[in-house]
């Protein structure tokens, strides 16, 4: 296979620098010596059933994520940091909640309702340190393929944040141009094009295995952040027609009324699962993962390779055709409730993990940076949000009190404003319109189905009470006025 050249480039040069040490520099050293390589993937908008690992009765078949979940730990708790997907990328790339940056909605989100939404900004900050930059410092090549959008414009692309190699990350939150998921992909950020017909998800995971295979001797951060699922919906031919003849044996009603599930304004949501091109879209890039991990296999480095599978926001289950249902988890996509902010999560820590291994400690994006940084030997000396989870992937606990949400937009998928904050096996939503809070207990009723803030208004005002310190603490911008109408405002912006 022909490498892109901006791979090639890579591997016949090393440029030395104060926070970069050159990778040969580690050519000589043994396994045991050498930090841990990392692989990435992270899917947009994959829900939290939308893998077997997860989902036993999943219409969507995952042979290879389920196989990296039986070799590594599951999460039965992780969640994204906001439910779509700038946010969520940035809190992955930095380990901070998005909110004190004010990058609260996908780039760049600015949708309107009965009132404004919150001021956005729509880019990355340059001077924020990455995920990359902090491995950089102890050498590792570093690599990007597929969705970026965490800035408008070239100064903000990945290649600029830390990473050596960026093939496919630009502004675009989706495959626009060209011929969407099959090229010509007329990518501004790919190099080197594909030839007619080439499959997205397939290009990407061989870049990312050829990468691997280039750097196999030295540490390196494969991160692919898959352009699939998210819209527009479009699958290879093979599958599809697999998927369509696997839905004629599925009965039952596809769709509900938003009320019986969400309870806002009337809206269809998918409850069942059956769409055959998402069901394509699923499978494709399942074995584009397949492809990489072989790639460590093949390269000799899976038992020093740690892996990390997740996404940025859940399953589009209320817009843009439905494609999926997270049932029994509520809503999806730009809500937040579980549905839009439970995801897949998996990770493969060798020598810390243990296979087959479960774990309900919830864990958020905030915590990648902290925990990869960890075991690379890289000190952050700088306030993050998030922390070092290795307690958890050993089997432990984890000393935190909450994980927070703030999410001052109007979803295009119909999602209302509002905040979350989780204490245990509590979570409190409080919607931004009027200021009305709703609690539910996760064990109980992971459908969020049962209001309890009646029944417990103690604990309603302690939650609250912390949520709004953390507001305060990150600087968070809520609803602004319209039409001569003023949006609620915490007490202590009154």
């Amino acid at each position: 296979m022909k490498l892109p050249a901006s791979i090639v480039a890579f591997a016949l040069t090393c440029t030395v620098a104060t926070t970069h040490v050159c990778p040969s520099a580690y050519a000589a050293e043994s396994e045991t010596q050498r930090p841990p390589n990392v692989v990435v993937f992270l899917v947009d908008d994959l829900g939290y059933m939308d893998v077997g690992a997860n989902n036993p009765d999943c219409f969507y078949d995952t042979p290879n994520i389920d196989r990296l979940s039986d070799s590594g730990m599951r999460f039965t708790d992780g969640y994204a940091a906001n439910p779509v997907c700038s946010p969520t990328r940035y809190s992955l790339m930095t380990g901070k909640y998005p909110t004190r940056v004010q990058a609260t909605n996908f780039f760049s989100g600015r949708r309107g309702g009965t009132f404004k939404p919150a001021p956005l900004n729509s880019n990355m900050p340059i001077e924020e340190v990455t995920i990359a930059e902090a491995l950089k410092t102890k050498g590792y090549a570093t690599f990007f393929a597929g969705k970026w959008h965490l800035g408008e414009s070239e100064e903000y692309y990945p290649q600029n944040q830390g990473f050596d190699v960026n093939i496919g990350g630009y502004s675009r939150g989706g495959p626009y141009s060209g011929k969407r998921y099959f090229a010509p992909f007329e990518n501004p950020q790919m190099e080197v094009e594909s030839p007619a017909g080439d499959h997205l998800p397939d290009r990407l995971a061989r870049d990312t295995a050829a990468f691997i295979d280039e750097h196999k001797d030295e540490p390196f951060l494969a991160y692919l952040a898959f352009y699939s699922v998210h819209t527009p919906l479009m699958g290879r031919p093979d599958l599809v027609a697999k998927y369509k003849e696997k839905a004629e044996a599925i009965e039952g009603e596809e769709f509900a009324d938003e009320e019986q599930v969400i309870g806002k304004k009337p809206r269809k949501v998918r409850v069942l699962q059956k769409h055959a091109v998402y069901a394509a879209m699923v499978e494709a890039m399942d074995q584009a993962v397949g492809k990489v991990l072989k790639q460590l296999e093949e390269s000799g480095v899976e038992d020093n390779t740690i892996v990390v599978f997740t996404s940025d926001n859940g399953g589009l289950s209320t817009s843009e055709g439905s494609p999926t249902s997270n049932l029994p988890l509520r809503g999806g996509k730009g809500w937040v409730y579980e549905g839009g902010v439970r995801e897949p999560w998996i990770i493969r820590y060798p020598g810390v993990t243990k296979a087959g291994s479960v774990s309900s400690t919830p864990i958020c994006s905030i915590d990648l940076l902290p925990t990869i940084a960890s075991a690379a030997g890289v000190e952050i000396d700088h306030p993050i949000d998030g922390i070092d989870i290795r307690p958890a992937l050993e089997g432990g606990s984890l000393d935190r009190d909450a994980l927070y949400w703030h999410y001052p937009h109007y979803s295009n998928q119909g999602g209302i404003p509002g905040g979350a904050i989780r204490v245990g096996k509590y979570k409190l939503f409080e919607r931004y319109e009027d200021g009305r809070v709703h609690l539910y207990d996760l064990e109980a009723d992971l459908s969020e189905s049962k209001d309890l803030a009646a029944e417990m208004p103690e604990r309603v005002q302690q939650m609250r009470k912390k949520l709004h310190e953390w507001y305060q603490d990150v600087d968070a911008k809520f609803l602004q006025p319209k039409n001569g109408n003023e949006p609620w405002k915490p007490e202590y912006m009154q």
